[in-house]
């Protein structure tokens, strides 16, 4: 197991949230005030294993005069091992504006890498233990600073002709308007395509475990172009049939695309005749994927460091807009969902009716609205609480969409009132389905999340366009009054919304 000393001055102790990173991380950690270095220098070095670093946390309001002195006198009792500051987050501090050390005064204090955060600390670390520190020389390490991986240059390379320039612009411009990962992948690759040459571009996105990005999950978002090699596949081959030029499956990344991925920086590879190159696409403190291109056949050559650098320059908006995209298509998600029952919401009920309705006078199809409530459901909340009512609410999502089709809709319309739409149904195959799920509703016993053994009931209304309305209000309107004929039957049945007369339709 990896071992580092903290270098915990009395002024600023670490944050709460270090000690748990590096655990996480499988890193011990000692912490060592300004005390314990003392009564270090004066005794012998430690016979055992050196740390693998020393780390020092800079609070924004840091004194540079102490910090000075602090690593100073660790560098007597440690003078082989690399310094590597991380600077507390503002949400540690609550300050607005905080004195920030730049990189320059922390390389002439002596560290050899920073970190933006203790979140990045693992990275740094297995970057060290990997590459060693190189003394007498501040190492930038490939950790996201302010959304970007240092080790990746955020502005374009000097040397770019005004045409590749203009490329460059318009191409990070186009991902600003891009509002799905899709599109925005596509443009990029194409962009990409006209400023450096490459048989295949690939962009591959990381799956997640857990809420974490896995580097042996990458999956293939976008591909542009095709290598010599996939060229050649048969006109039969399974996979040009599936995915036509997206052959990239999943598995199918280079190393350099996977080491790119791990390192959090560019990196290239030589196999065979096959030349790639890859950047990490980072937003935030995540990885989100890589971008790939190969060159392949005997006359391919390798990319030089000025393609790599303009690579590794748009790899960094690239992520921004991918990330952005995918804010934008939750936010939309979460807009439609009910967030109890995970059912879709009133909205995207309307937003579905429009659709289904036009596509159903297009075709002189039938579409059928399902309006159920419980019965007697406010006897749940004021005998056994509002989360066992809530749990019920659950169990009857699940009850309904076992008892409709996969093609069939179903919403939560508020409360404890339901939707189900059924398209390309008429009234009769509705009354089916209709009866299907009453009776499974009535049969089933409720939990409420724990041990109770709870039965209710719910009334139904039935209503189909084009017999009983002729726009999605009406059919939900319909609906809607022939659940309450339903109520105020006997419950627990099934009423038919009402032909309209042609005074109502006009």
């Amino acid at each position: 197991m990896k071992h580092v000393i903290v270098l915990s001055g009395d002024e600023h102790p670490p944050s709460p949230s270090l000690l748990e990173v590096l655990h996480e991380a499988g890193v011990t950690a000692t912490l060592v005030g300004d005390a314990d270095l003392a009564q270090a220098e004066q005794s012998a070095p430690d016979a055992g294993a050196p740390p693998l670093a020393l780390l020092y946390e800079i609070a924004p309001m840091a004194n540079v005069v102490r910090m000075h002195a602090t690593v100073s006198r660790a560098r007597v009792v440690w003078p082989d091992t690399p310094l590597v500051a991380f600077r507390r987050s503002l949400a540690d501090e609550r300050m607005r504006r905080p004195q920030r050390i730049d990189d320059d005064s922390l390389a002439r204090l002596g560290f050899r890498a920073v970190a933006e955060g203790s979140s990045q600390l693992p990275t740094v670390l297995r970057m060290l233990k990997k590459r060693g520190a190189v003394a007498g020389k501040f190492w930038r390490t490939p950790v996201v600073v302010g959304g970007a991986p240092l080790s990746a240059p955020t502005t374009l390379p000097e040397k770019l002709d005004a045409r590749r320039l203009r490329v460059a612009f318009e191409t990070v411009a186009a991902l600003h308007l891009a509002t799905d990962q899709q599109g925005a992948a596509v443009g990029a690759l194409a962009g990409l395509a006209a400023l450096v040459h490459a048989e295949r571009w690939s962009i591959y996105i990381a799956g997640e475990v857990d809420g974490t990005a896995e580097a042996d999950t990458l999956e293939p978002l976008a591909v542009h172009g095709v290598t010599a090699r996939e060229r050649a596949l048969p006109d039969g081959d399974w996979r040009r049939a599936l995915l036509g030029t997206a052959l990239a499956l999943v598995g199918g990344e280079s190393q350099a695309a996977r080491d790119a991925f791990k390192e959090v920086e560019p990196a290239s590879r030589q196999e065979g005749e096959q030349y790639t190159v890859a950047a990490p696409l980072v937003s935030g403190e995540r990885v989100l994927g890589v971008l790939e291109a190969v060159r392949d056949g005997a006359d391919a050559r390798a990319f030089n460091g000025a393609e790599t650098a303009l690579l590794a320059a748009l790899a960094h908006p690239l992520a921004a807009a991918l990330a952005n995209s995918q804010r934008i298509a939750e936010a939309e998600r979460l807009s439609l969902t009910d967030d109890l029952t995970k059912l879709n919401n009133a909205r995207f009920l309307r937003q579905y009716l429009i659709s289904e309705i036009k596509r159903a006078r297009r075709y002189g199809s039938s579409v059928s609205a399902l309006f159920l409530d419980l019965d007697n459901f406010k006897q749940i909340n004021d005998q056994h609480g509002h989360l066992v009512g809530s749990h019920v609410l659950m169990e009857t999502a699940a009850v309904i969409l076992a008892s409709v089709r996969d093609t069939d809709m179903v919403a939560r319309y508020g409360g404890d009132e339901f939707v189900a739409i059924l398209p390309e149904t008429p009234l009769e195959q509705a009354a089916r389905v209709a009866e299907r799920v009453r009776e499974r509703i009535a049969g089933h016993f409720f939990t409420g999340g724990g041990g109770l053994q709870l039965r209710l009931t719910a009334s139904f209304g039935i209503a189909t366009f084009p017999q009983h309305a002729q726009s999605p209000q009406q059919l939900i309107a319909s609906a809607d009054a022939a659940m309450y004929d339903a109520k105020n039957a006997q419950k627990n049945c099934i009423r038919f919304a009402s032909v309209p007369s042609p005074a109502d339709i006009q």
